[in-house]
């Protein structure tokens, strides 16, 4: 079984608010160490009215307070909006309050546009060409290298770092530090597969990392019927509608006929951004899971749902990770 893992935007559903989308996101990280998948990471967002985990470290101490064994971690950190040392901080104190269990990915991206990452730096000289240095400068600090300037909490500790990206860039960078490589397959498929063939052709090992290592984001939305779980999807396809024209919101109760109401060029669109996904019953989920899972070989999945139901979500998660589990089962029904 290829490892699974859950990447939680803490999405705020239209009628509600960021403390309820919290609540949901430790209830989440509950019933996902309940169900046995290995990682809950969370996303750094700015000045979206639909994404509660602006304060990424902060959400995962709440989180990491909330559970006890499964791994809590940043999917991710978006650096240039940050010091290296106050992110070597931050994860310093996680790791400290919730020992062996603290990842940190990093991403060169604001997560926001350019307005609010002026209101986050109040300058735009630290810009993502700076990244891969913040990255070297960031992995010091937890190794106590940065001369007089230390991270306590941090020094010394031992925080495994990820790479995220949605391009090239991030599979070069990752290669050649030897580190683990994370791919935003779940919103940006379009340079999956050369991403993976550049950073596993020209991976470098590391003390961190002997071999390459590639998760690759994916979206599973399962319900008990087809006809549900595609109901269910048209939120998530309201929002990437949203994003796309400039007016991000909270995410939408399901409008069922939507994907057939937009223009055909948007349908098209909006069906390859959301290509490495799984929507369906467990029948239907189980064959694009396995699909989607021998076209890239991925040593592990991490998992979005983005469902305005909460109990609706945490059953999709359910039935995922019974078909991730279960493959020879699964594709035994299908047909």
């Amino acid at each position: 079984m290829v490892p699974i893992s859950v990447l939680d935007l803490s999405p705020i559903a239209e009628g509600s608010d960021a403390g309820q989308s919290l609540r949901n996101s430790a209830d989440l990280a509950r019933h996902a160490e309940r169900l046995g998948y290995k990682r809950f990471w969370m996303a750094e967002h700015h000045s979206m009215p639909g994404i509660a985990s602006a304060a990424t470290a902060v959400a995962l101490a709440y989180v990491g307070s909330q559970t006890s064994k499964i791994r809590i971690g940043a999917g991710g950190i978006m650096l240039p909006n940050h010091s290296p040392l106050v992110i070597a901080e931050q994860f310093g104190t996680l790791e400290s309050l919730f020992p062996g269990r603290v990842d940190l990915g990093l991403g060169r991206a604001p997560g926001t546009d350019q307005a609010a990452a002026y209101a986050m730096r109040r300058n735009l000289t630290s810009d993502a060409n700076q990244f891969p240095d913040d990255v070297v400068e960031l992995a010091r600090y937890f190794r106590g290298e940065n001369g007089r300037v230390r991270a306590i909490p941090g020094e010394g500790l031992s925080i495994p770092l990820w790479i995220l990206g949605s391009s090239l860039f991030g599979a070069q960078l990752a290669a050649m530090l030897g580190l683990p490589f994370a791919f935003a397959s779940h919103f940006a498929p379009q340079m999956m597969l050369e991403a993976c063939k550049v950073y596993r052709e020209r991976f470098e090992p590391s003390d961190q990392l002997a071999a390459p290592y590639v998760m690759l984001g994916f979206n599973a939305i399962v319900a008990d019927s087809d006809e549900e779980a595609e109901l269910l999807a048209t939120s998530i396809q309201q929002a990437f509608v949203a994003l796309r024209t400039g007016n991000p919101g909270k995410l939408q109760p399901p409008k069922a006929g939507y994907l057939d109401s937009l223009p055909l060029e948007a349908r098209a669109a909006l069906r390859a951004t959301l290509s490495a996904s799984a929507i369906g019953n467990p029948h239907t989920a189980g064959r694009q899971l396995q699909e989607f899972i021998h076209r890239t070989n991925p040593d592990e999945l991490i998992v979005t749902s983005q469902v305005y139901d909460h109990g609706a979500r945490l059953r999709s998660y359910e039935l995922f990770i019974d078909i991730a589990s279960n493959p020879l089962s699964a594709q035994a029904n299908i047909g």
